[in-house]
């Protein structure tokens, strides 16, 4: 029998909401923890190393293997209605929203059906214009703003969500 997160949780086809974190480098993740407690949802952290986490069995640590991409196999595999994915990763935004997840990346931007296509066609340019070897300057710094509007877009999707149909999953 495969381990538990290598198993397509059960909480979006029970009409729960689940929090799947794209932790590498994720900025925000004392604060998913936060609300996914004050909300009683299921998180799962996923990442191709080790990422502490605290100790809560509605928390789940997934360590996928270190294989390009393959932490955003493990969510885009699991995305569904019903699903909240958060991650600064624009191709694996992409592949969550065509599986119904809603998906915010740590800044607190929502991606969305309307909003990913320019979203994947900047990310596109920048790499080009990084592999001709052009200067361009990255990311702006995280920053207080950056961790309210994050905060904000997650109750709002939860609510959405709740609106919707969706509930927290029963805890153990």
């Amino acid at each position: 029998m495969p381990a538990p997160s290598e198993q397509a949780p059960p909480d979006a086809a029970q009409g729960s909401i689940a929090i799947y974190v794209d932790a590498d480098a994720c900025p925000v993740k004392p604060e998913i923890y936060r609300v996914a407690e004050r909300h009683r949802l299921k998180v799962f952290v996923v990442a191709n190393s080790f990422i502490a986490t605290p100790r809560e069995n509605w928390i789940e640590r997934v360590v996928v293997e270190a294989a390009p991409d393959a932490a955003d196999d493990w969510i885009a595999a699991r995305a569904a209605r019903g699903a909240i994915v958060v991650t600064a990763d624009v191709p694996l935004a992409s592949r969550c929203i065509k599986a119904g997840a809603d998906v915010i990346a740590p800044v607190g931007k929502a991606f969305t059906e309307s909003s990913i296509g320019l979203a994947l066609a900047t990310r596109n340019l920048f790499d080009d214009l990084r592999a001709q070897g052009d200067v361009i300057g990255g990311p702006k710094p995280f920053s207080p703003r950056d961790r309210s509007a994050f905060l904000s877009a997650l109750d709002l999707a939860i609510v959405r969500l709740r609106r919707s149909g969706f509930k927290a999953p029963d805890r153990v």
